[in-house]
């Protein structure tokens, strides 16, 4: 099968695969941009980037993490990745994604849009406003990332009523994806919740709203995976986990491994102070908050609404911005590592063009 470009708004996606938004820190300038240069669409993580650059661009810092979600997200640090993500990609469209659960959304989507960002991806909540935050930015094409048909429905319905505009692609995400889920942990198990089953009822609904383009993600691996979404009606695939395994992927080395190391039954469900079950590897981190010995829970950066100040990061016994900078930065004993479910099947790092050549035209 030869893949057909993929156009979202006004922009043209060479090959239809958009790599998923991985924070903190694993796809920042380097992935996004090698990935949008060999073709496919790079997508920038928003979250976190006060760790960007050791810190360079967090202001203020207590026990060497940034204070506040103000400098947990640094404007400053979003702009130095997106800069050097641009000189990276060229002329090729570029992406952000801006989860719906962070402290200051409406901020981080107005300032993406200021620094030039083309198209912006949003999950971890139903962005119902989110067309409020890019008024003045036309060509900023919007893409939220649903779990259902009916999910699309209610987000095509108030975008339509409050601010006439229509998604101008959507994401659809299945319970083998890494990170947050938009299912409870029984829904993820349940086959009529499977991405192979969800991608015909969406496709169905995207098309009573003039055809919106469907992207398909959650376990998505190689390109029989991604050939089953295309003849399934997707027009594209979004992939995250996959991508970890690149050389450019920003990642620390120890990160790469903890998911080089994985076996098939040590990638599993967990609970999370963002409200939603979480997938990532079993590690000592997971050994540790199960019996209630894990690091200290001090909410200094205050990254989510949903923990609610480090209320619901207490109630599951640890604090998700601590925890996965201390991934980005290799900490293996307290670092918090999220994968897809086929995150085993990872067994060596390439370059983006192979990955790139392998999934569009076979292993």
């Amino acid at each position: 099968m030869d893949f057909k470009s993929l156009k979202i708004g006004k922009y043209v996606i060479e090959k239809p695969i958009i790599q998923g938004g991985m924070g903190v820190g694993i796809s920042w300038d380097q992935l996004a941009g090698n990935v949008s240069k060999e073709g496919g669409l790079g997508v920038i993580s928003s979250v976190g980037t006060g760790y960007y650059k050791d810190k360079e661009f967090a202001g203020k810092l207590v026990s060497h993490r940034p204070l506040s979600e103000a400098n947990f997200y640094s404007k400053d640090g979003f702009e130095a990745i997106i800069k050097s993500a641009k000189k990276i990609a060229g002329d090729k469209p570029l992406a952000a994604n801006i989860l719906y659960a962070i402290n200051g959304y409406g901020d981080v989507v107005r300032n993406a849009c200021e620094l030039g960002i083309d198209i912006i991806i949003t999950g971890a909540g139903l962005p119902t406003n989110m067309p409020e935050f890019t008024d003045g930015y036309p060509d900023v094409a919007l893409v939220p990332i649903v779990s259902s048909a009916k999910a699309l429905k209610i987000i095509c319905k108030r975008w339509q009523k409050r601010y006439n505009r229509l998604p101008d692609a959507v994401v659809l995400e299945g319970p083998k994806s890494g990170g947050h889920q938009g299912f409870t942990y029984e829904q993820c198990s349940m086959p009529e919740h499977q991405l192979e089953n969800l991608v015909k009822p969406v496709v169905a609904e995207a098309a009573l709203w003039g055809n919106i383009p469907v992207i398909a993600a959650g376990g998505v691996w190689n390109k029989e995976d991604i050939e089953e979404m295309m003849n399934l009606g997707a027009s594209g695939v979004q992939m995250g986990t996959r991508f970890i395994g690149t050389f450019e992927c920003d990642a620390h080395d120890n990160f790469k491994q903890v998911i080089l190391n994985a076996k098939k039954g040590d990638i599993k469900l967990m609970a999370s102070p963002v409200g939603y079950p979480a997938q990532g590897v079993v590690t000592n981190l997971t050994h540790l908050v199960e019996k209630r010995e894990g690091p200290a829970i001090k909410c200094i950066s205050n990254c989510v609404a949903p923990c609610n100040r480090g209320e619901e990061a207490k109630e599951v016994g640890f604090c998700i911005a601590d925890r996965l900078s201390d991934a980005y930065e290799g900490k293996l004993e307290t670092g918090l590592f999220f994968s897809g479910t086929n995150g085993y099947k990872l067994d060596e790092i390439i370059s983006v063009k192979e990955l790139m050549d392998k999934l569009t035209l076979g292993e």
